[in-house]
């Protein structure tokens, strides 16, 4: 049976919280760092977090912002996880995680196998293996064969190839924002539905 578990990211507006309160994802993920659309301040993560339901971990999505600020959101239980996508370095996670004790997920982009084998043996708790930054594309998940620890798999996830990336790459999680949106805003029916997929194959 398989256990996988699903993350949907980029909740940027109230209505948003609402809607993953209703189809309860394993996790939910904010975008804290600067210069992306779905980008929230903290004081919205903060009311976000007291907004949704207390089961579901928050994770935060940072690009280079520097290990005070992501320590911060972690201290103040705005966060649960930390989500670092940017040239963060095994310090920086090591660094994270003994002032904190939280856990952290690092991001890699992968364009090849020497990508994800480069941090097979990272202090990260999970890592994320991603097309780009939140960029919606697929990669070849082919490089993904016989990896040893948890990971999520995000990038071009949807309704129409999630099943397919399960049965074959048997992540630790998939990861969702841009498959669960019409119109660049979150769609209840299409957040039902991957959930649903995630929950069946789970619980079959």
């Amino acid at each position: 049976m398989n256990e996988t578990k699903i993350k949907l990211c980029g909740m940027f507006r109230p209505e948003d919280i609402g809607y993953v309160n209703e189809v309860q994802p394993d996790y939910v993920g904010f975008v804290l760092a600067e210069g992306f659309r779905r980008r929230i301040l903290k004081e919205q993560a903060a009311d976000f977090r007291k907004a949704l339901d207390q089961a579901i971990p928050a994770v935060g999505v940072f690009v280079n912002n520097s290990c005070e600020e992501v320590i911060s959101f972690l201290q103040e239980d705005i966060i649960q996880l930390a989500q670092l996508h940017g040239n963060e370095t095994e310090e920086d996670i090591q660094y994270i995680q003994a002032v904190t004790g939280k856990p952290v997920m690092k991001a890699v982009k992968v364009t090849s196998r020497y990508d994800v084998e480069a941090w097979l043996d990272s202090s990260a708790d999970y890592l994320l293996f991603d097309g780009g930054t939140g960029s919606g594309v697929a990669f070849d998940w082919s490089v993904l064969a016989d990896i040893d620890r948890d990971f999520f798999l995000a990038g071009g996830l949807n309704a129409g190839n999630l099943m397919t990336a399960v049965e074959r790459i048997h992540p630790y999680a998939v990861d969702l924002s841009s498959g669960v949106e019409t119109d660049g805003v979150k769609d209840l029916k299409k957040m039902r539905e991957v959930v649903k997929l995630v929950r069946e194959c789970r619980y079959p």
